[in-house]
């Protein structure tokens, strides 16, 4: 009985808890801050990295199948 007194005391805290710091959250307006960084510019993408190697042919890769067959 004792156990089940301080788990729901425990539960009931973490409960208060959370709400507690949800509101602290809320009114100080730190969800704001995200709103401003989704809408500035990215940056540009003009890089073109020529490391990347040319795509495979699938017709190569049919072929070498039936020849493995």
């Amino acid at each position: 009985m004792n156990v089940m007194i301080l788990q729901v005391f425990v539960s009931l805290m973490l409960v208060l808890s959370s709400v507690v710091l949800f509101v602290f959250t809320v009114k100080s307006r730190t969800f704001e801050h995200a709103d401003r960084l989704s809408l500035t510019p990215l940056e540009n993408d003009d890089v073109v990295s020529g490391s990347a190697p040319p795509p495979a042919s699938t017709t190569t890769t049919k072929q070498s199948n039936q020849e493995s067959i």
